[in-house]
C-alpha cells in the first residue's frame, strides 16, 4: 500500500480517499425549491348580534312593568297607591273585594302592589260609556264613570214572622208615598229581631237597581254626634251604649263582614243595588257573615268601640263608591 506524505506527516493512500469523499457529501445541498401557492381569499367577519345594553356600571335593571300597567289611567281601571288593600279600593269603587279578586285573576287578595292596576269594572263594560245617574234630592254629586255594575242576585222575601214578632217590627211607607214619615227610633231599637238572622231562602223580585225606588231607614237611634265632611268625616257618627242594635239601612247582601280595614273595626259592608254601598263601623259583635242577604230594619251588628276611642257607629253611604252624606237620602229625624 502507498503512502503519501502531506506536510510532515505520511498518511496511506486510503486515508486520504476517505477524506475526500467526506469532504465531498459534506459540501453537497439541496437544491432550493419554491413553493407557491393559491393566494387566499377575504373572510367576512362575523355578523354582529344586538344585545340588550347593559346597565352602567353600579346601576340596577330597570323594573319589570307590573300587572295591567298597560292599562293605567283607562276607565274602569285603579292603579294601586300606598296603603291600599283589595278591600280599600272594592270599598272605594263600590264593588265586592271577591269581584275584583276575580276579575284580575289575583292569587293572594292580601298582596297588591303599587303601581299595578287593577280592573274595576266588569269585563266586557265599557265604563267610558256610562253615565251616572242623579241621586234624588242630594243635589249634584261628582262620581266616576263605574255605574255598569251587576245586579245583586235575587234577595228572598224574609222568612214568615208570628204576628207578635210582625208587629214589633216597624212599617216602612213605600218609596211612592209624597211625604215619608221617619219609622220610629225607639221603637227600631226595642224591636226583639234575631241576633244572627240566616240568608232565607225562596225566590223573589231581584234588589232594586233604581236610586228612586231605594227607601232608607236610620242605622241606630242614638244621637247624631257628627256630621258629613268628606274632608275628615266620610259618613255620619251616631252615638250610642256597647251592645244597641246596628240596623241594615236598607235591603241588600253583606260583601263584607269583619275587621281586615285599618281604621273601620268591627265592619259590616252591605251592597243595596248597582250603584250603593253602606258601611257600618266601630262594632262590637257582628252578626251577619259574608254573601248573606239582609233586609231594611234587620239587626246585622251591635254598637262598640272596635278601632274608636268612644262606643259609636260610623255609618257611610258611598254611590258608586264616592261618599255620599247619608243625611240626604235618609228620613228626616
Amino acid at each position: 500500500m502507498g503512502f503519501l506524505r502531506v506536510g510532515r506527516y505520511r498518511l496511506p493512500v486510503w486515508v486520504l480517499f476517505v477524506l475526500i469523499v467526506a469532504g465531498c457529501s459534506s459540501a453537497s445541498h439541496k437544491a432550493p425549491v419554491e413553493t407557491r401557492s393559491t393566494p387566499a381569499r377575504p373572510v367576512a367577519p362575523p355578523p354582529v348580534v344586538a344585545s340588550p345594553a347593559a346597565p352602567p356600571p353600579g346601576t340596577e335593571a330597570p323594573p319589570k312593568p307590573l300587572p295591567g300597567a298597560e292599562n293605567a289611567g283607562k276607565p274602569g281601571y285603579y292603579t294601586v297607591k300606598p296603603g291600599d288593600t283589595v278591600l280599600r279600593i272594592a270599598l272605594d269603587t263600590g264593588q265586592n273585594w271577591r269581584d275584583l279578586v276575580r276579575w284580575n285573576s289575583l292569587d293572594n287578595p292580601n298582596v297588591v302592589e303599587v303601581g299595578q292596576v287593577l280592573r274595576v269594572v266588569p269585563p266586557g263594560v265599557d265604563a267610558a260609556a256610562v253615565s251616572a245617574r242623579a241621586v234624588p234630592g242630594a243635589g249634584r254629586v261628582e262620581t266616576r264613570p263605574l255605574d255598569a255594575v251587576p245586579a245583586l242576585p235575587a234577595v228572598a222575601p224574609p222568612a214568615p214572622a208570628t204576628a207578635s214578632a210582625a208587629a214589633a217590627v216597624p212599617t216602612v211607607p213605600p218609596a211612592s208615598t209624597a211625604s215619608v214619615s221617619p219609622p220610629n227610633a225607639a221603637a227600631i231599637a226595642a224591636a226583639p229581631v234575631a241576633s244572627a238572622v240566616p240568608a232565607p231562602t225562596g225566590t223573589a223580585p231581584p234588589v232594586r237597581d233604581s236610586s228612586e225606588e231605594l227607601v232608607w231607614i236610620w242605622p241606630a237611634s242614638g244621637a247624631l254626634i257628627a256630621g258629613f265632611d268628606e274632608g275628615r268625616n266620610k259618613g255620619l257618627t251616631i252615638a250610642g251604649k256597647a251592645g244597641d242594635p246596628v240596623l241594615a239601612a236598607g235591603d241588600g247582601r253583606v260583601v263584607y263582614a269583619g275587621s281586615s280595614l285599618r281604621g273601620y273595626g268591627n265592619l259590616v259592608i252591605v251592597k243595596h243595588s248597582e250603584v250603593y254601598l253602606t258601611a257600618y263601623a266601630h262594632n262590637q259583635t257582628l252578626l251577619v257573615k259574608d254573601d248573606q242577604v239582609v233586609r231594611r230594619g234587620q239587626k246585622i251588628a251591635e254598637m262598640g268601640s272596635s278601632d274608636a276611642e268612644r262606643v259609636q257607629l260610623h255609618f257611610e253611604v258611598r254611590r258608586q263608591g264616592k261618599p255620599i252624606d247619608p243625611a240626604r237620602l235618609l228620613p228626616a229625624r
